[in-house]
């Protein structure tokens, strides 16, 4: 495994990382898989991943409960996750009050992905993994994917691979590249938070039956793909160290200062109560309970229902558990323009009553239709017509993809990267004097606020991911690696050792 810090001054670290990532971004050789062994690969494991789920009703899920006094429903462990009130008044909005359940998972889990080189190129420890609540079964995962019940083995089932290369990174020489809290949908789960990890590994860590080794390139490229890289993954690759800019980037349109303190201000500004409450009392409040959901009386939101599993290659063999059901695919998009010669993206400060901070960056659209048809127009998500009317010249990334299927069932959204026409005289036209509570920011600037907890949501962080897939590598990147391999540093991408071009060709799914 190289040492960064050991070829370079510790100044120089971060330009050999990104330069070390922009060959594995576009690589087309050298690779440990090649992009049709990765399919066939994954088609074995979907046949071997038998997973058989279906609905129940409350009295059948076996370990869990109704609490007699609260009506919270919990496992009888205490562990693990618990179904919740919550009540929520604001000062903004169409709806400044309401009652909902809301997940309950206080404890926080580990997303980790392992790297090491192979043949002078990064690659990433992918896992194919299924989740019950999956659209379609098994999907690409990180290397690590665990609650803490779940690797201290509450449910007395088996070990979690690789966890070790994560819980101890450094007694066993690894190299952490990246390590962060980051929150998860703020209007499904209360205060819940997962640390995001990447650690560089050598070459004594090799891929199980479950797990293979990707390059950058081959992991892009299938995010392009419906259903296949979960939610998961997406969020850990976007905390990856920015390979896209150089040591000194362009500057945006506002200063790291100015946003930062933006952030600040919106936090400190909007209030939002949110207050934890017993489960029965948000019945009778647009809610209702029977034998196999909870939902909403106008059928809009979500459902909470109870499943139960049976899996030859989770932890444990079977289980039951509830999982949240949305009513509808959302929308979740970015906007994004040239600003000065700089590629911007148009974000939106947004609270919801789950996050730790009151308010995070979120896309400049985040929404499932269906729940604001009820409204008058005026309240209906601002930006939502620069999305749905745009042509399709304007659309740089359009997948649908799944949220995380261990609480939610059958959870997708369409994600989109947009470009803004400002030329558009339509209700689809997207000002140069956006509100307030927007911002236009650097795909650079959102890289650096992932470095520190809460500042993207979930959703902003997928479009993160898959904005890096449609952005090129620039120049001064390309410099560093030639230096790098003329100094002999293993960074060579192909038989030759040229640099390829481009980066975003897809996998050859047959």
């Amino acid at each position: 495994m190289s040492q960064l810090n050991a070829i370079r001054p510790p100044t120089d670290a971060h330009a050999v990382l990104a330069a070390r990532l922009a060959v594995s971004a576009t690589a087309t050789g050298g690779e440990a898989m090649s992009d049709v062994e990765f399919f066939d690969w994954l088609d074995q494991r979907r046949r071997g991943h038998g997973q058989e789920v279906h609905r129940t009703t409350f009295a059948e899920l076996s370990g869990w409960h109704f609490d007699a006094d609260t009506g919270d429903l919990e496992h009888r462990s205490g562990r693990f996750f618990a179904v919740r009130g919550l009540r929520v008044e604001s000062g903004f909005g169409p709806v400044r009050a309401w009652s909902q359940p809301i997940i309950r998972q206080p404890e926080i889990g580990i997303l980790g992905l392992a790297v090491r080189e192979i043949n002078g190129v990064l690659h990433c420890l992918m896992q194919a993994k299924s989740e019950p609540g999956n659209v379609n079964g098994v999907q690409l995962s990180p290397t690590v994917q665990a609650t803490k019940s779940n690797y201290t083995r509450v449910h007395g089932g088996s070990p979690v691979p690789y966890l070790d290369c994560f819980r101890e990174p450094g007694a066993r020489g690894h190299q952490v590249l990246a390590d962060v809290l980051q929150s998860e949908q703020g209007s499904w789960f209360f205060c819940k938070r997962n640390r995001n990890m990447i650690v560089e590994v050598g070459p004594e860590v090799e891929a199980g039956e479950d797990f293979c080794w990707l390059t950058l390139r081959q992991v892009n490229a299938l995010l392009h793909y419906e259903n296949l890289v979960n939610m998961d993954a997406r969020t850990v690759l976007s905390c990856l160290p920015d390979w896209h800019h150089g040591t000194d980037p362009a500057p945006g349109v506002h200063s790291d200062v100015a946003v930062r303190s933006w952030i600040t201000r919106q936090q400190s500004e909007l209030e939002v109560n949110a207050t934890l409450l017993p489960l029965r009392e948000v019945e009778g409040h647009g809610w209702y309970r029977t034998a196999d959901r909870i939902a909403h009386e106008r059928g809009l939101f979500f459902s909470i229902v109870p499943v139960h599993v049976a899996s030859g290659r989770r932890e444990v063999a079977s289980w039951s558990q509830p999982l949240l059901q949305p009513h509808g695919t959302g929308v979740v998009a970015m906007l994004v323009r040239p600003i000065d010669g700089i590629l911007h993206c148009l974000v939106h400060a947004r609270a919801e009553p789950g996050y730790v901070d009151v308010v995070e960056l979120g896309p400049t659209v985040q929404c499932t239709p269906r729940n604001y048809a009820h409204l008058p127009a005026a309240d209906r998500p601002r930006f939502l017509g620069a999305v749905t009317d745009a042509t399709p010249e304007r659309i740089l990334f359009d997948t649908v993809l799944s949220e995380e299927g261990g609480r939610f069932l059958h959870a997708q959204n369409r994600y989109l990267i947009v470009e803004a026409d400002e030329a558009d005289t339509t209700d689809g036209a997207v000002p140069d004097e956006v509100p307030d509570e927007y911002r236009w920011l650097t795909l650079h600037q959102l890289g650096e606020l992932l470095k520190y907890s809460h500042y993207l949501n979930v959703q902003a962080r997928t479009l993160v991911a898959a904005l890096r897939t449609v952005t090129g590598v620039p120049a001064e990147a390309r410099s560093v690696a030639t230096g790098l391999r003329s100094a002999g540093v293993g960074l060579t991408a192909a038989a030759g050792g040229a640099l390829p071009d481009g980066g975003t060709a897809r996998a050859d799914h047959r």
